[in-house]
């Protein structure tokens, strides 16, 4: 299924911290999941942008949950694709893309015990349901075919890889570890295979 671009229009961004921008942001029609995912390039992009593949936290990204890392990642993300230019994909995949009431079902787990993957197991869902071939098929309506990867997750590597997309480098995330998230980034890191050095 081919996706082109729906809207394009620019938006002002401002961080809590005060660091603002410029974003031009694009809506899509086509994209095979009918979800309503964004893009947003910012700065200047050049032959191979650099390119943040973001899923939607609402408890991170919004309400500043230190549960995750996601809501720092995202900052981070901002910063980092403006100063090189680039793309950041916001894709609605919450909860890993079991949805909100699940991911805060399985927190539930977690708190009593389990880990993020095993959480989600026991609530009849794969460790990870996200499927990156809707970010390939938004970077295609764009233009874009090669890219730098933000990102410490070799999954989401390899799916975008499998659909179409040339990935000249992968560049590490940030390591945004705090004791509330120790214990799930570890978890990434150890099961999942994310390129993370989470200490003792």
């Amino acid at each position: 299924m081919t996706a082109r671009v729906r809207t394009e229009l620019m938006v002002p961004l401002r961080l809590a911290d005060g660091w603002s921008s410029l974003a031009r942001v694009f809506t899509f029609d086509g994209l095979s999941d009918r979800r309503e995912h964004l893009a947003l390039r910012l700065g200047s992009p050049g032959d191979v942008p650099l390119v943040r593949v973001h899923s939607e936290c609402l408890t991170g990204d919004v309400f500043g949950s230190r549960r995750c890392d996601c809501g720092p990642q995202l900052h981070e993300s901002f910063r980092r694709v403006e100063a090189r230019g680039g793309y950041v994909l916001y894709l609605r995949q919450e909860g890993r893309g079991i949805g909100l009431y699940p991911k805060l079902d399985a927190y539930a787990l977690q708190d009593a015990g389990l880990d993020t993957f095993e959480a989600n197991l026991a609530l009849g869902y794969a460790e990870d349901e996200r499927d990156y071939s809707v970010a390939a098929q938004m970077l295609a309506a764009l233009g874009v075919g090669r890219i730098a990867l933000l990102s410490n997750n070799p999954d989401k590597a390899e799916q975008l890889v499998c659909a179409g997309i040339t990935i000249a480098a992968r560049v590490p995330t940030a390591v945004h570890r705090c004791e509330d998230n120790a214990r799930y980034l570890a978890a990434k890191a150890q099961h999942a295979d994310h390129t993370l050095d989470v200490g003792a």
